[in-house]
C-alpha cells in the first residue's frame, strides 16, 4: 500500500472520528477531553509497541524531536482544534484544519525542497478547490446544533488556523525521524502522543479554570473517547507517520485534507440534511484530483 492510500485512509478515519468527538468534547471541554483521549491513547499505542519491540528500536536520538513534534501537533494543535469545534461545530472547523495542506506544502517546499508538478500538481489544486467548495457550501441551513456558533466568531477561526498550523508543524518536525527505516511508527505515534499528555497532565496540575472539566466524565463519554482515540489517533496518526515515511509532506498532507469532504455525507446522515450543489461539485474536484494523484 502506497503513502497515498495510508494518508487517504488516515482522513476517513479522522472524518469517522469527527462526528464521535462532538458529544465529548462538548461535555469535558477541550482540555479535559484532550487529556482523556491522549491517556487512552497512550496507553493503546504503549500495549502496541510492547508488542512490536519499537521501543527498543527507536534511537534515542529520535525522543526529543517526536517529542516536540507531539508539543506543538497534538498537545497544542489537537487542544485549539477541539476548541474550534465546540464554538463552531464540525463542519467549520474541518474547514479551517483543512488550510494544514497549505501550510505543509509551503513548508515542505521551504525545508526540504518538495515540489509538486504536472499530473501531481493539477490533482493537488483539484483537492485543495473540491475541499473549500464542499465545506464552504456544505450546508443549506444553519437550523442544526452542530451549526451554531458558539462565542466569538473570530476567536473560533483564529483557534482553526492555529490547529492547521501546528498540525503542519508537527508533520515537518517528524518528517527526518519517519525518513529513518529504523523507526516504528507506533511507538513515534506514542513518544509524541506521552509527550502531549504529560504537557497537559502538568497543566491540570496547575488548576488553571481552562484544564477543569466542564463536567464529571461518565463511562459513556469514556466509551466514545476511546473509540475515537483509536480511529484518529491509534491508527490515523500513525498511518500519517507511515505516509510521511515514504511521502513528501506536502502530498501527505494534501490527501489528508480531504478529511471534510469525507465528511459531508456522515454529517448528511447524522443531520438529516443534504448537502448543497457546490458541495457536491466540491467533492467531484477533490475525487477526480486524488485519482490524478493515485494514477500518477
Amino acid at each position: 500500500m502506497g503513502f497515498e492510500w495510508c494518508a487517504l485512509i488516515a482522513a476517513t478515519l479522522w472524518a469517522v472520528a469527527a462526528l464521535i468527538s462532538v458529544k465529548p468534547a462538548r461535555h469535558l471541554g477541550a482540555f479535559a477531553y484532550s487529556r482523556w483521549r491522549m491517556l487512552m491513547v497512550t496507553l493503546m499505542l504503549a500495549t502496541g509497541s510492547l508488542f512490536t519491540g519499537g521501543w527498543q528500536q527507536l534511537p534515542f536520538s529520535a525522543w526529543p524531536t517526536l517529542a516536540l513534534s507531539g508539543l506543538v501537533g497534538i498537545f497544542i494543535g489537537d487542544t485549539a482544534l477541539f476548541a474550534c469545534m465546540n464554538r463552531l461545530g464540525p463542519r467549520r472547523s474541518g474547514l479551517l484544519f483543512s488550510c494544514h495542506a497549505l501550510f505543509s506544502a509551503l513548508l515542505g517546499l521551504w525545508l526540504f525542497g518538495e515540489a509538486l508538478s504536472g499530473q501531481r500538481l493539477w490533482g493537488a489544486m483539484l483537492v485543495l478547490s473540491g475541499v473549500w467548495l464542499a465545506i464552504a457550501f456544505g450546508r443549506r441551513s444553519q437550523d442544526h446544533d452542530w451549526e451554531t456558533v458558539r462565542g466569538t466568531l473570530w476567536v473560533g477561526v483564529g483557534l482553526g488556523l492555529l490547529a492547521a498550523l501546528c498540525q503542519s508543524l508537527g508533520a515537518v518536525i517528524a518528517k527526518p525521524v519517519m525518513a529513518n527505516p529504523a523507526v516504528d511508527p507506533v511507538t513515534a505515534s506514542g513518544v509524541r502522543m506521552a509527550a502531549a499528555l504529560l504537557a497537559h497532565s502538568l497543566l491540570r496540575l496547575t488548576r488553571m479554570p481552562l484544564s477543569l472539566p466542564e463536567r464529571p466524565i461518565n463511562r459513556e463519554i469514556l466509551a466514545l473517547i476511546s473509540v475515537n482515540g483509536f480511529l484518529a489517533m491509534a491508527l490515523g496518526m500513525t498511518l500519517i507517520l507511515v505516509a510521511l515515511r515514504f511521502g513528501d509532506v506536502g502530498m501527505v498532507s494534501i490527501l489528508s485534507s480531504t478529511t471534510p469532504v469525507i465528511l459531508l455525507p456522515l454529517l448528511w446522515w447524522h443531520t438529516g440534511s443534504r448537502p448543497t450543489l457546490p458541495a457536491w461539485i466540491g467533492a467531484l474536484l477533490a475525487t477526480t484530483g486524488t485519482a490524478l494523484v493515485l494514477s500518477a
